[in-house]
């Protein structure tokens, strides 16, 4: 088995067995490219199913010098995925990665805005062009659902079930969950199919999606991540914000005005509570706010 091979294999296997979505997928390909193209630069010829520690770990090696430990972390993970994948087909017997260590990285906390610069974000928007009201609608459901970017742009117009006060969301590993939605949001979102969207002339493999350009076909993720940035601009803001920033405000503000953890995990699509507990970063005033308003002693 040569790497093109075993990368192709791994491609249809992350695809198919895992369910998991494009970005991620292209994500661990590269990763794996970057192994592939350090044996290639040094004229190391050996295949998957012989590559032993000591190569991979002086590839680790090589690369730690280049990026930093968050990212070495990601590509030790990925490579453990992979050659898990080969014993899992019976191609290895052994792991080459299972004495290396990844390095020591902090837990990274969620950058946040707050409900006023958030307000000021949407307040920036243009509304006397005809993506303004595309823009509020986008920034309302990035903040009011805690939705990602894929996720949004995925949103369909049969994904909206208002008279329930839902919307179904497709999200990692095209799995789906109902998240609630506001009467507000649905305000906005009304605004624009009524008054926009309507009235583009819609392509025809996109007539359901939800948001959609100019020339009537769906958003790219690059597209909402420059309305995004664009604003912050015009603005003034100093923090680098991204529509994932929407997410984290989204469940930090809901943690803090008491929302159940739970609750937060189930709209956010997480699978694990762990994922979801790097919302507990709520300042201590807050955390103080809540002793004195629950604690029996107080």
């Amino acid at each position: 088995m040569n790497w093109g091979q075993a990368l192709r294999d791994y491609e249809s296997y992350l695809k198919i067995e895992r369910g998991l979505s494009e970005n991620s997928i292209a994500s661990y390909l590269l990763d794996l490219q970057k192994l592939t193209d350090y044996l290639n630069q040094h004229e190391i010829n050996v295949s998957p199913v012989q590559i032993e520690q000591e190569t991979v770990q002086k590839f680790i090696y090589d690369i730690a010098k280049t990026i930093n430990p968050r990212s070495q972390a990601r590509i030790i993970s990925g490579l453990k995925g992979f050659f898990n994948y080969l014993i899992f087909e019976d191609y290895r017997t052994d792991n080459p990665m299972d004495l290396i260590e990844s390095p020591k990285i902090g837990r990274k906390l969620p950058d946040t805005l707050s409900t006023d610069e958030i307000n000021a974000l949407i307040a920036a928007i243009d509304l006397s062009k005809p993506e303004g009201e595309r823009n509020r609608a986008i920034l309302e459901t990035l903040y009011g659902c805690g939705l990602r970017v894929s996720e949004l742009i995925h949103l369909k117009l049969s994904d909206l079930y208002f008279d329930e006060d839902f919307i179904k969301v497709t999200g990692k590993g095209n799995k789906q969950r109902f998240v609630p939605i506001s009467s507000v949001n649905k305000k906005y979102i009304n605004i624009y199919r009524n008054e926009i969207r309507n009235h583009l002339q819609i392509q025809k493999d996109h007539k359901d999606y939800l948001f959609l350009n100019r020339r009537g076909k769906q958003l790219t993720r690059a597209m909402i991540f420059t309305i995004i940035k664009q604003l912050a601009i015009k603005i003034g803001m100093e923090k680098n914000i991204s529509p994932h920033t929407f997410r984290h405000s989204f469940a930090t503000h809901l943690l803090e005005n008491g929302a159940d953890l739970r609750a937060i995990q189930q709209m956010l699509g997480h699978e694990s509570i762990t994922t979801t507990e790097v919302y507990m970063h709520v300042n201590r005033v807050h955390l103080v706010k809540v002793l004195s308003k629950f604690h029996p002693r107080k």
